[in-house]
């Protein structure tokens, strides 16, 4: 897998492998962009935060692995639990803090939190960033108390995947190149079995940007990048499509 520009840090850009986590540390300015690199996963935070139903108990708990700066603090707002995010990148968890996230700075595969503590595990956009993803999942299963909700979306190990993940998408101007490793893509019928061993019963489906909004919005982004105006506008919706090849998403309650 070749090399790749991974970013504009303010010392100029480096190169740095496919999926390299210093990329985050490059790219720290744009978590907040809504019209920046990391765009999609603003997009992606909202959809699953649908997912996650306002709590019925006082002291609920919400674990986000791979939490970056918090982009899914806004959409929990509300719902009642106390959110806690774990992350590698001190850059990322730095932000997350500024917009109310307890964060917690830990490797997914080895989360320094007790067994049975959380009400809901988010994993957003994290499963295809690590080597070892059956690891993250058995992590996010010990964290969850019985009847806890995991929800969860990621990129499936498929030729499709690959080619709309990679190959097209780092050629928009909305996508980080390098950000992905395709090797690490995660199986959708073996997540599910992963799951299953530790006791969640997760239910997949596949979901993509609206169609018509994301063209919209790649054209008013082309003009503000013409104009200099500040925002690309109105952020396309993420909805549900029959088939997971791509982008999937996953939630399930964790068995007594």
């Amino acid at each position: 897998m070749r090399d790749v520009d991974a970013g504009t840090a303010s010392t100029g850009p480096r190169v740095l492998p496919r999926n390299d986590p210093r990329q985050y540390d490059d790219l720290a300015g744009e978590w907040w962009r809504p019209d920046g690199a990391f765009a999609m996963l603003h997009w992606l935070a909202a959809a699953r935060a649908a997912l996650v139903p306002p709590t019925s108990r006082p002291d609920a708990l919400l674990v986000d692995l791979g939490c970056g700066a918090g982009l899914l603090a806004p959409h929990l707002s509300g719902k009642g639990y106390r959110h806690v995010g774990v992350d590698v990148t001190r850059s990322a968890l730095a932000q997350a803090a500024e917009h109310g996230v307890c964060v917690v700075q830990g490797d997914a595969t080895a989360v320094p939190l007790p067994d049975g503590c959380a009400d809901v595990v988010s994993a957003g956009e994290l499963l295809e960033h690590v080597p070892a993803w059956p690891r993250v999942v058995a992590e996010a299963c010990r964290l969850l108390r019985p009847g806890g909700l995991l929800v969860l979306d990621t990129l499936n190990d498929t030729a499709l995947a690959r080619l709309v993940a990679v190959r097209i998408a780092e050629r928009l101007p909305t996508v980080p190149r390098g950000i992905h490793d395709p090797r690490l893509f995660v199986d959708a019928r073996a997540l599910v079995a992963e799951c299953a061993r530790h006791g969640v019963d997760l239910r997949l489906r596949g979901i993509r940007p609206q169609a018509g909004g994301l063209v919209a919005w790649l054209l008013r982004r082309r003009r503000v990048a013409r104009t200099g105006a500040t925002s690309a506008g109105r952020a396309p919706r993420i909805v549900p499509t029959r088939s997971t090849a791509v982008l999937y998403q996953g939630r399930g309650v964790r068995n007594g």
